[in-house]
């Protein structure tokens, strides 16, 4: 349990799609932050400590990136803690810049996650430079394949998610995919990329970060807007590779759900989160993760998606802003997912708002789907409790 109650009282995020060098690393960091601060109506001066992430340092080519940044962040003579979890990254930074606050440490802390893919090529950092790496997706495409098999999804379902998530992107500025003709033919007709995996299912390169503000309960007192409250978080992981590992299913993933659901008091996920944000870059994870967390049952996370129930409109809505297949800054994925739910409690997430969302949910995986980070985010500290 936490020491002391953590709320998130600032959000910024950043996005560009033009050329490498119209915005520098630290620029695009230091643009997130600000309006972070700016949401939280404070100064660089207020920010007692900054914790930064991002996915592996040959993304960029730049090594140690912390160091050079601690300027653009406000950082100089303040404690500056590097956070890195593969993909998950930007969840486990939010995470740890919480748990700042929530022990005392710090009164008020800037987490801070990104990336920018034009700066390097990220398929090399993924197969380490080796020729002929497969790169993320072949290394997930087999895993859902055998999600297929064994729930007996059929073929249209990635289809489907991936339709959805653009279209909740066209309603978020944010949002680095802005497809609005997108369709069910369209992502069928897309070239096939790992096989069941065609192009438009999976997730673009991208140039973005995002902030946060994270403070204590006098801070959030102090806020002049609603604060999103951190009623729990967990993270989880195991090996890649060890005799018996389930990928499709991941103990680690499971575990990390169940941790997350006990410490907020959740018994009913599925019931009890209005909105959440899941990690997903290739559109077959959605259905994976629904039952890779325990939210659906075994064969039932892909007919959740297949009846619309993770539509905005729907009872589970999932990926409101267009998820990691609409945006990803790999380093910062994670966060947006945690930034996004917490902008959803706070009602603040503009033309892609659910209504009536008081508890949310933000996730992210990495790795080979053996790193995870998870929170659970209200609009007040009695949020879950109010639902049962």
């Amino acid at each position: 349990m936490s020491s002391q109650p953590c709320a998130i009282v600032g959000i910024g995020q950043t996005k560009y799609k033009k050329r490498r060098d119209d915005v520098s690393l630290p620029g695009l960091v230091r643009e997130a932050a600000q309006r972070a601060l700016d949401d939280a109506e404070l100064t660089w001066t207020d920010i007692d400590a900054v914790v930064l992430g991002k996915a592996p340092d040959p993304f960029e080519g730049v090594m140690m990136p912390e160091l050079s940044m601690a300027d653009a962040l406000g950082a100089s003579g303040k404690p500056l803690m590097r956070v890195h979890t593969a993909g998950s990254v930007g969840g486990s930074t939010a995470i740890v810049a919480s748990h700042l606050v929530e022990m005392g440490i710090h009164e008020r802390v800037l987490a801070v996650a990104y990336e920018k893919q034009a700066e390097g090529n990220a398929q090399w950092g993924l197969a380490s430079g080796k020729s002929g790496g497969m790169g993320a997706g072949g290394i997930f495409a087999p895993w859902m394949r055998t999600y297929m098999k064994r729930s007996g999804a059929p073929e249209d379902i990635g289809w489907k998610v991936a339709v959805k998530d653009r279209q909740n992107a066209c309603k978020n500025p944010y949002a680095h995919l802005q497809l609005k003709d997108i369709s069910i033919e369209k992502v069928k007709e897309s070239p096939m990329l790992w096989e069941p995996v065609h192009f438009l299912e999976s997730c673009p390169s991208s140039d973005g970060a995002c902030a946060m503000v994270l403070t204590n309960e006098e801070g959030a007192k102090r806020a002049s807007k609603p604060p999103a409250w951190v009623l729990a978080s967990a993270m989880r992981s195991e090996l890649g590779q060890f005799p018996g590992r389930d990928p499709v299913r991941p103990q680690a993933g499971v575990e990390c759900a169940h941790m997350l659901y006990d410490s907020a008091g959740i018994t009913n996920p599925r019931q009890q989160i209005d909105v959440a944000e899941i990690y997903v870059p290739f559109s077959w994870y959605e259905p994976m993760w629904l039952e890779g967390h325990d939210i659906a049952g075994p064969g039932e996370g892909w007919k959740m998606t297949d009846s619309g129930a993770t539509q905005i409109t729907g009872d589970f809505p999932v990926n409101a802003s267009g998820g990691v297949l609409s945006s990803n800054p790999i380093g910062a994925s994670g966060m947006i997912r945690f930034a996004e739910a917490a902008l959803q409690v706070r009602g603040e997430a503009g033309e892609h708002q659910v209504e009536g969302a008081t508890v949310g949910l933000g996730h992210a995986y990495g790795g080979a789907a053996q790193y995870f980070a998870m929170w659970i985010v209200g609009s007040s500290l009695d949020a879950v409790s109010a639902k049962k």
